[in-house]
């Protein structure tokens, strides 16, 4: 008999622990949005009290985001969970999730608490959330490195005091396929009550075992798996939702479940996460990455055009791949308003308007748009509203035997246009060094990544930056015809992102969210503060 498995997605609030990626509460609507037309169960929308931005990013998506149960995290603090309620409360159905380290590594290196301190803690905060909502998911972090019996407890009583869902963490992904399936089995034998809620499991992917432990976890009796999109999230991250998701779905006689996912939207889902996170999904990635279809050994070849069983166990359009855009030059804004809301975008007044405009130059420059270019342009032009500096103009001069040299015009936040031209190693540090000039922000470039979105000479080219600023990671993206231009695009958006974050003041990135200390049995942590690696 086929069982239903819930999919958490958990994009917007593990994902966003990703080094680097920092979205704004306009990116987690898209994402959201996105998710629910995948048809996810529950969207992990944030972590509520670790930020004003945050806070209204869940409440947006909250009140708008329709079809999933909206999930929020909170530590096993009073004011989390209250703050996690309040920013719930628009949703027709939410859920309250809230953790607390239960190792001895994170009691006493971390949280510097008794196991009766984390005990007490962890089920006075779970009946807290009980009081605001029905759905209250419990995770004890580190479960893997956990004493057992202690787990067992924490867990049993966890149940008693209202969690509906047991989420067991292998947070540092240390766990082996076949010791963590003997744990779930474990549990279920030492814990009774385990039988009447739903056990689910976020594995983190330090050895590579995400994926397999959540698999292994189904077979052991789990009914939820927490996943991210293209297995992004903290570290080495996390089970990434599309490989489950076609596991699962291709082995229903091994797994015994079945999810409600639109797999068509997987592909889709990928690459918006990888365009807003500015992370790229490497090209020999599982499912989603560009070579996942592509055959170039010949015997694969000829196997191909005989049947494609022979070398495939899934078809591009079964994930969403492989389509193109039936648009030209002469495509009306209605036709591309259609067609990006089947590709997961929805844009209306000054956003359409400018993807409009670059799809009709695209149009004019390229005899083939397809879907990858249309979502490289929206992905691209969407950004407008976070501007300080505007790229006006750029002219680069380089070549064998010549020094290059750029001129940049850009529009600064004075609203005025200024002019710089400088030179450099090559054409794009030449560029980089002109903008540097020009906007005076002192950042430190750390990565540059430059990719074509098709193939052939007129693809377009996406090109990713990450820029550092006191210890703090600022992504940025940008796509062009031209790859100088989608550069000097990328650049210019990782430097309006850096300067809309100094404007808000200050943010506690995740990943250095570690302020509990011996704090935490005592007093209420304030609203910047959080738990480093949560879950």
């Amino acid at each position: 008999m086929t069982e239903q498995l819930t999919i958490l997605d958990t994009t917007l609030r593990d994902g966003e622990q990703s080094p680097g990626v920092a979205l704004n509460p306009a990116d987690k609507l898209q994402i959201a949005h996105q998710l629910a037309r995948l048809k996810v169960d529950v969207i992990e929308a944030g972590f509520p009290h670790s930020s004003p931005g945050d806070f209204a990013a869940v409440n947006a998506i909250a009140e708008q985001v329709d079809g999933a149960v909206i999930a929020g995290l909170s530590r096993c603090f009073e004011d989390d969970v209250r703050a996690c309620a309040a920013a719930l409360e628009p949703a027709a159905r939410a859920r309250i999730h809230v953790f607390i380290g239960t190792s001895p590594i994170h009691r006493e290196g971390q949280l510097r608490m008794t196991q009766r301190e984390v005990y007490d803690r962890a089920v006075s905060m779970t009946a807290l959330a009980k009081t605001f909502r029905e759905d209250v998911e419990f995770s004890p972090m580190d479960a893997s490195r956990t004493e057992r019996d202690y787990l067992a407890e924490v867990v049993n009583s966890c149940i008693e005091a209202g969690a509906t869902t047991i989420n067991l963490a292998d947070t540092v992904g240390y766990a082996t396929p076949d010791e963590w399936r003997g744990l779930i089995g474990w549990m279920y034998e030492q814990v009774p009550a385990l039988r009447t809620v739903v056990l689910s499991v976020h594995c983190h992917n330090d050895l590579g075992l995400a994926t397999a432990n959540s698999l292994v976890s189904v077979l052991g009796g789990a009914r939820q798996i927490e996943t991210c999109v293209n297995g992004i999230g903290e570290r080495a991250g996390n089970a990434a939702l599309e490989e489950v998701a076609m596991a699962t779905w291709l082995h229903p006689e091994v797994y015994g479940v079945a999810t409600q996912l639109d797999h068509s939207q997987l592909y889709r889902t990928s690459r918006l996460v990888s365009q807003l996170t500015g992370m790229l999904v490497q090209p020999n990635k599982a499912v989603v990455g560009a070579n996942a279809f592509a055959h170039h050994s010949g015997i694969h070849q000829d196997g191909m055009l005989k049947d494609r069983r022979t070398f495939e166990i899934m078809e591009p359009g079964e994930v969403g791949a492989g389509s193109t855009l039936v648009l030209g030059k002469l495509s009306g804004r209605h036709a591309l308003r259609d067609r990006l809301e089947q590709l997961g975008y929805r844009l209306d007044g000054e956003e359409l308007k400018r993807a409009f405009v670059r799809f009709k130059e695209l149009a004019d420059r390229k005899r083939d748009v397809t879907d990858r270019d249309l979502e490289a342009i929206v992905a691209d032009e969407r950004q407008g509203g976070e501007e300080t500096f505007r790229l006006e103009h750029l002219q680069v001069s380089c070549g064998t035997n010549l020094r290059a040299t750029a001129t940049v015009r850009m529009l600064l936040s004075d609203g005025v246009s200024h002019e710089a031209v400088s030179i450099g190693d090559g054409p794009v540090d030449a560029t980089y060094r002109a903008i540097d000039s020009l906007v005076q922000v002192k950042a430190e470039l750390e990565e540059f990544a430059i990719q074509a979105i098709t193939e052939g000479m007129d693809a377009v080219g996406e090109v990713s930056v990450r820029l550092r600023q006191d210890g703090a990671l600022t992504s940025g993206h940008g796509a062009d015809t031209d790859i100088l231009v989608a550069a000097a695009k990328a650049y210019v958006h990782a430097l309006n992102r850096l300067t809309a974050r100094l404007a808000a003041g200050p943010r506690v990135p995740p990943e250095r969210m570690a302020a509990m200390g011996a704090s935490i049995a005592a007093t209420p942590a304030p609203a910047t503060s959080g738990v480093a690696g949560a879950e």
